[in-house]
């Protein structure tokens, strides 16, 4: 993580986020893995449904596992269903404290809610964790105004 952190470029961060998330995606189970291949795939293709079963079965018999409640989460997400996304973050951040794409899911469901101070904070740490991110410094300018307001 630290070298994602001190990254000189775009490209170099996203070369070592590649990296990270094939760590984090090690499951060391061949019958997890495939859960999680599946349920990446159903998420790929848009069926959600599918997606939901692959990452519950994986949360129930991987509950320690990161990735899997990552994938819940972002299939509750495209659900619209908010608050059991942000429950799956939770357990994420709870196993993996610098998971940036979970805190990146924390921010975006925080900013459609209206708490825009929250998410100001989580996506300054999502840049903490993650520099050169343009969509996550475009989020802090948007929301800057709102959190910070205008200065005299």
């Amino acid at each position: 993580m630290s070298e994602l952190r001190g990254a000189e470029s775009e490209t170099a961060a996203q070369r070592l986020e590649n990296q990270i998330i094939t760590e984090w995606s090690k499951t060391g189970s061949p019958a997890m893995d495939l859960l999680l291949k599946r349920g990446r795939d159903a998420l790929e293709v848009e069926d959600t449904d599918a997606a939901l079963e692959h990452f519950r079965a994986l949360t129930d018999h991987a509950p320690d596992f990161a990735e899997g409640w990552h994938g819940l989460a972002l299939a509750f997400f495209e659900k619209e269903r908010l608050g059991e996304s942000m429950d799956a973050l939770e357990h994420v951040l709870a196993l993996n404290p610098d998971h940036f794409g979970a805190l990146r899911g924390v921010a975006a469901i925080h900013e459609q809610v209206g708490h825009e101070v929250l998410a100001y904070r989580a996506y300054e740490r999502v840049l903490e964790l993650r520099p050169h991110d343009e969509d996550v410094e475009n989020a802090l300018t948007r929301l800057e105004r709102k959190v910070k307001g205008v200065s005299l």
